[in-house]
């Protein structure tokens, strides 16, 4: 008996050295995520504060601006297409590292065009290498997400707005002093050593498999629907979850043309229409990046207790007013205010569009909603661009607020489309 009891505690201790190296791993995967989000927010927010500069040396009207910035959207949206599959080829962890290095490397590119269509052949190489690396790091999130059985989501595009909020001031702060060359090759060095050391611990860490909290029968049947969802994401979705994924994919799309809106036209706006000096105009994007860091680290929060379709709703229609003030404000403050409410407003819908997508149909389903997402994200602005030239900058910007209303009225219509309407992670 005493024989049995010994065996029967080492089993327990067993498990339980098991079940806390489990969750370790999970904690290294998720910092090392953070990271790789944080670096793109913070490499992707220095080059658009450095947009004015380079529109100004290259003498460019917002037309050819927007032109050029074509050469980011066509990139990354055929990018992220063909990223899913090396994700389910080569695995997501690999495929992020690899981005990494080379968003690091094409950053350096733009200040180095002398015309606007230079400009657009080397920001078509920047597009690539960043629609890769976030349909990568998304698919590997959605991977973890799982694993957590947490809406934890929102955590990670927060530290992409963090550092997105911290690249667009220190941009600022430097704008006086260093050239846009000088800047953006700093950003570079800075990219490769944070990935140099990251990077390992993402390779070191296989695909999580969710922390053994339930009974066997189950886990059986997530491994089964997990199988299932890999096996939809290698021959195509079937036709209920393609319609469900699209339906996340133009939530995306329409929250992520604003982002893409702030991120390249807001420190114009503040400056050529309400008269801001540079730093204030800086300032801008900060605070609303600021605001969308605020939002998503609440996300987790919000959707646990508010639900998928409330937080969605709620969150457009927030967005939606926020853009209104901040693209007809006739003050700097009241439209730094505008701006504000549209990052709170759109924080929290994107990743819960894209986290739901991946949910549904895996690697593929990050990659489909991924690419109508991103594909705002990188469209809007050169949308902006041409409506800016034939109307007004301020009223181009209103049409932010347009699809952010577009995207809490689908939301609310598509509340019953989902034929797993708590999704995989527990928001509903």
């Amino acid at each position: 008996m005493p024989h049995l009891n010994k065996v029967g505690t080492g089993a327990v201790s067993g498990s339980d050295d098991s079940d806390r190296a489990a969750r370790s791993s999970l904690s290294r995967l998720r910092i090392a995520l953070t990271v790789f989000f944080a670096l793109d927010g913070f490499m992707f927010a220095g080059w658009v504060v450095r947009i004015p500069a380079i529109k100004q040396r290259i003498g460019a009207s917002e037309s050819d601006l927007g032109l050029a910035l074509l050469g980011v959207s066509a990139g990354a949206v055929v990018t992220m297409v063909v990223t899913g599959r090396l994700c389910q080829r080569f695995g997501s962890h690999p495929v992020t590292v690899v981005s990494a290095v080379l968003l690091s490397l094409s950053i350096a590119l733009p200040p180095q065009a002398h015309s606007a269509l230079a400009l657009g052949l080397v920001l078509l190489v920047f597009g690539t290498a960043y629609g890769a690396l976030n349909v990568a790091m998304n698919s590997a999130a959605v991977d973890l997400v799982a694993a957590l059985r947490r809406p934890v989501m929102s955590s990670f595009h927060a530290a992409f707005s963090l550092g997105g909020m911290v690249g667009a001031g220190v941009g600022g702060l430097v704008a006086g002093g260093l050239s846009p060359a000088v800047h953006l090759l700093l950003l570079t060095g800075l990219g490769l050593l944070v990935t140099a050391v990251i990077g390992p611990v993402l390779l070191r860490q296989p695909v999580p498999a969710p922390v053994p909290e339930r009974d066997q029968r189950t886990a059986e049947k997530e491994r089964a629907e997990g199988a299932e969802r890999d096996r939809d994401g290698a021959r195509g979705l079937g036709r209920g979850a393609r319609r469900v994924v699209l339906l996340f994919g133009v939530i995306a799309l329409c929250t992520a043309y604003g982002e893409g809106a702030m991120a390249d036209w807001s420190a114009l706006h503040l400056t050529e229409s309400l008269g801001a000096s540079a730093g204030v105009a800086a300032a801008g994007y900060s605070l609303f990046a600021l605001a969308m860091t605020a939002g998503r680290l609440s996300g987790t929060f919000l959707l646990e207790r508010l639900g998928q379709t409330r937080a969605l709703v709620s969150g457009g229609t927030a967005a939606a007013f926020g853009m209104l003030l901040g693209a007809l404000a006739p003050t700097v403050w009241l439209a730094l205010a505008g701006f504000a409410v549209a990052g709170l407003g759109l924080a929290n819908i994107f990743p819960v569009a894209v986290g739901q997508a991946g949910a549904l149909a895996g690697p593929g389903g990050v990659a489909a909603a991924s690419t109508l997402g991103y594909g705002g994200m990188l469209l809007g602005p050169p949308a902006i661009g041409f409506l800016a030239d034939w109307f007004t900058l301020p009223l181009a910007l209103t049409t932010v607020a347009l699809l952010a209303g577009a995207a809490a009225l689908v939301a609310y219509l598509a509340r019953s489309a989902s034929p797993e309407p708590a999704g995989q992670m527990g928001i509903e």
